[in-house]
């Protein structure tokens, strides 16, 4: 089993946090991880984005052209890359900042208002987590019991995110189960 999963946005919304967190739970699961950043050298506000890849087994490249999942959190992202998502994956898309779908009918397309949703919470930075949780709480990748113990880590040397994004990930979780 290999899976691969691009995130990707603005700089500045967590993008490459994201991609962090997902193969720290992946690793802590057992399996072999792969994780490429890459960025403009504006950073806040130009494009970013990460790729992860989670396998069983050894991986002969971390650079891939078509991977399995998307999460866009915004729409040049996902007008740019929802074209490279091979099918039958899950494509998320910030609700909140994307007014369009995929395109795609043979994917599995999960909308999310994720900026609305941290906006809620009082922090919007904690958007990239809401979307982070709602992700792999659509697609499995990991467990999402261990995902929130890789939140919990990346954050306990900072006072009070840590509860934060607990409840963003409770949010995104439950914005994983509703539909359109």
């Amino acid at each position: 089993m290999q899976k691969e999963v691009m995130f990707a946005g603005f700089g500045g919304q967590g993008i490459l946090l994201m991609g962090k967190i997902l193969a720290s739970a992946a690793m802590e699961e057992g399996f072999q991880v792969g994780w490429i950043p890459s960025y403009g050298p504006e950073m806040r506000g130009g494009t970013a984005y990460c790729m992860v890849v989670i396998s069983d087994g050894p991986i002969g490249s971390p650079i891939i052209k078509n991977p399995t999942h998307l999460v866009a959190m915004n729409r040049p992202s996902l007008d740019k890359f929802a074209s490279t998502v091979k099918p039958g994956g899950v494509i998320l898309i910030n609700k909140s900042l994307i007014p369009v779908d995929s395109g795609r009918d043979d994917v599995d397309e999960l909308f999310v208002p994720a900026t609305d949703i941290a906006k809620d919470l009082g922090e919007i930075r904690s958007a990239n987590i809401v979307a982070l949780a709602a992700f792999v709480a659509r697609s499995h990748l990991v467990a999402f019991d261990q995902l929130r113990e890789s939140v919990k880590k990346e954050f306990s040397q900072k006072d009070g995110l840590t509860r934060l994004n607990m409840a963003a990930m409770d949010q995104g979780k439950e914005a994983s189960e509703k539909k359109a």
